[in-house]
Order: C-alpha cells, then structure tokens, then sequence
C-alpha cells in the first residue's frame, strides 16, 4: 500500500496531515501526485468523493514549499478556478489544513463578498488564489492582482469550467498568466468536445483516469421512477417519509423551481433549505451550514449551486427534474456515497424528460432501473409539452398523464402540487429578467 510519505511530499505537509484523517492516497492521489510533483501538466478523471483537492493540493503545495521568498505585492504564484462559491470555500478550507505550520499564504475571492476587502487581502500577494472566474475578472480589471508571475493554474469541475458558461471569462484570464506555467485540469466527467477545449489549456498533458467517464461509484443504488410533471411533488414527499432522520438532496433544473418546491416542502413539515444563483452568499453559507450540521434534513439545489458540495451524510439524491446534461447526472449522484458510506439515487421522469434520461444511460451504457411506473410510449411522449411550451394552458392534467390518474383539485391541479404543464421557473422573459443578457446569463461567480 502506497503511504503519502513514499509519494515523497514534503516533511511539512507530511506533519500537517497527522493531524487530518487523511492516512492512505486514494487511487486518483496515488497517480496524480507524482506527475505534478514533477512538473508535467495534467488532466484528472476520477469521480466525485475521490480525494481531487488534495491530489493537485499537496503536490502544488509541495513545489510552492520550495521557494522560500514572499510572491510580492499583488502577485499570485498558483491560481485554483473553480464554478462555484461553495466549492472555492471547501478548497480554501482544505488547504489551510494542508499548510498548517508552514509559510504558505492561501486567500480566496468570490463574488457576493466585499471587493475592497479582498483587494486588500491581495495587496501583499499570495501564494495560493482560490477564485471564481468573476471576481478575479472583476479584480483584474480593478488593477488589484497579477497573474503575471503566476507559474501555476488549476481548474477544478473543469468540464463546468471549459463549458460555454464559463469559458469566456477563463480565456479573459488565461490571457494574464505566461504560457510557462504548469496546468492541472481535475473532474468527474469530461465530454468529447469539452475534452478537445481543454487539450488548447495543457502542453504533453499525462491523463490520471481512475474509473471509467460516466461510471457512477458502485456504492449507489440507482433508480428511475416514471410519472407526470403534476405528480412529481407528492411521490417526493413519499420517498422522503420512507426515510426519516436520513438527509436528502433534491436537484432541480430552475432557481425558481427550486424555491418553490422547497416552499412546499416546508409546508409539508420537512425541514427543508434551497441553495441556488438567487440566493446572496450568506443565506448560501447558512444553509449549507445547517444542513452540514442536521438542523436541516433536505436540501433543494440547482446542479451549479451544488456543484463540489462534500457532505458525508447525505444519503439520498433525488433528481426532480431530469439534467439536460448527462454529465451533471454523475455530478448529482455523486453528492451521495461519500466517505466510504452507501447511497441511493432516484430520478423522477415526466413524458417531455425522456430525451434527457435516454441521454444518461447511453452515458451510463446501461439503462436505469424501473422503481416506479413504466417507460412512456411514444405517443406520450411526442404529445408532452416540451418547456417553454402551452404556458398560457390551463394547468390541469400533466402533459402525457393518461385518463384516471388524480383529477384536479378546484384552481387547476392536484391538491399540493406544483402546477404541471408548465415548465418550473416559467418567466416570459429571461432576457428581460437579467438585465438584457442573452439566455439570462450572467458571469459566473
């Protein structure tokens, strides 16, 4: 068996991980640490709970140990990108326990904080930034840091990171660090096209891969229910009743969707919380801190507030809505299962989501099994209305919902439950909502 110490890292980080449960690499550190240690740039494939912070961490770390001088004012010597400002804390968290006792200076940036602040955190430098991609743009502008000296750019979630979300913002930022720098791109899963985007970010770059891209860990029970849009908030609360004192994460695909269904929930006597891009980053601090303590028993999320969250405890991950994106079905059920513990995954499937669940299991190259209902005919699903159709309909009978399923109660839909036929978070405009962006986007971070 591999020890930390026969990869050997430094006598410094070795002491500082005494002192964490860390005692043995796992399979992704056990590969990646040495390459990184000497120099070559790297691409890290290994599925979420797997130890990926601490596989670039200690190495980077270990080279940065090395130098031996402050960075100077306003420099940064590694820069870490991540999509979330959730995910960026857990880095931070992760390598101030990793430098413990050493000269190492890590300071983090992310949007919804004060700018000043972290300006003036930057003044005299940094040997570790870890940020999300806005903020640093924000910063870089403002003439408040310099990635000029920076040898060193790590890109965790980097599938989310090389999308089309984000990927105008990272070439705004590579543009600022030298060419001569050492690259590490770490994730769960990373796509054919976006895996040909990252090949322009590394120079001769090893590929560490420890499972299989798409292949879930063995330790989740996975499962799909079929059932109507309409039906889809009463067979959540029975699946959460069948577990009590087990805590849950409920992925949707909108934030108004999300809130509105943890509204509901809370009515229903769940002790429930939402974490999505509405919320300010205190209330997203909050309510990842009660559900990391149990005050909370379910957490609703979107798929990029959630992206990178580590807690051990959660037990199921119940996807209300399908992804429309494969890949972030891995990312979903990864939230579950960690730390050696088993998990359970079930994913509600409307008429108009079979599109999406087809997607995941040529992903997966194996079909889902039934737990519920059964697979949509056709006819089914061309009839259901896809989203952003029939908004103006009267929400009754869920698109593709056969004749003697639940009628609605008085004002259009079953008693309880969110409006059917109409996509979750409908806004007429989302151009308009977002001050004119197109698709209502906004920079990351």
């Amino acid at each position: 068996m591999t020890t930390f110490a026969e990869l050997g890292l430094s006598p410094k980080i070795l002491k500082a991980l005494e002192k964490t449960t860390l005692k043995t690499p796992t399979p992704i550190q056990a590969q990646a640490i040495p390459h990184i240690m000497q120099g070559r740039d790297l691409m890290g494939l290994a599925q979420t709970g797997t130890g990926k912070t601490a596989a670039f961490g200690l190495p980077l770390l270990h080279r940065l140990l090395d130098i031996g001088h402050p960075p100077g004012p306003k420099n940064v010597r590694a820069l870490i990108l991540a999509p979330t400002r959730e995910l960026i804390g857990q880095i931070k968290d992760n390598f101030e326990v990793f430098t413990k006792g050493t000269a190492v200076k890590v300071t983090m940036v992310v949007g919804g904080a004060s700018l000043f602040k972290q300006a003036q955190a930057l003044s005299k430098g940094t040997d570790v930034l870890v940020a999300t991609p806005g903020r640093l743009i924000d910063l870089l502008e403002r003439g408040d840091v310099s990635l000029e000296k920076c040898g060193y750019l790590v890109l965790d979630e980097a599938d989310h990171m090389l999308d089309m979300g984000f990927i105008h913002s990272l070439r705004k930022i590579a543009k600022h660090i030298p060419l001569k720098r050492q690259t590490l791109l770490f994730s769960a899963t990373m796509p054919k096209d976006i895996s040909e985007i990252a090949d322009t970010y590394l120079r001769d770059p090893v590929k560490v891969q420890v499972a299989p891209p798409g292949k879930p860990v063995e330790r989740i029970s996975q499962g799909v229910h079929y059932l109507p849009t309409g039906d889809k908030a009463k067979v959540l609360e029975d699946y959460l009743k069948k577990h009590p004192g087990e805590q849950a994460l409920v992925f949707g695909r909108t934030k108004h969707g999300s809130e509105k269904l943890a509204k509901l929930l809370a009515t229903w006597g769940f002790k429930v919380g939402s974490i999505h891009g509405n919320k300010s980053q205190n209330q997203r601090d909050r309510t990842l801190t009660e559900f990391r303590s149990g005050e909370l028993e379910v957490l609703v999320a979107t798929d990029v507030a959630a992206r990178g969250i580590d807690i051990p405890t959660v037990r199921h991950v119940y996807n209300f809505d399908m992804p429309n994106v494969p890949e972030n079905y891995v990312h979903r059920i990864g939230r579950t299962a960690r730390a050696g513990a088993n998990g359970s995954s079930i994913s509600f499937c409307a008429p108009a989501e079979m599109g999406e669940l087809q997607a995941i299991e040529k992903l997966l190259k194996a079909p889902l099994p039934v737990v519920g209902g059964a697979p949509w005919a056709a006819d089914v699903v061309a009839a259901a209305p896809k989203p952003g159709q029939n908004r103006g309909q009267r929400p009754g009978r869920p698109g593709g919902q056969k004749k003697g399923s639940q009628p609605p109660a008085p004002g259009g839909r079953p008693q309880g439950q969110l409006p059917a036929g109409k996509p979750q978070g409908g806004h007429s405009s989302p151009q308009r909502r977002q001050g004119g962006k197109p698709g209502g986007q906004r920079r990351p971070g």
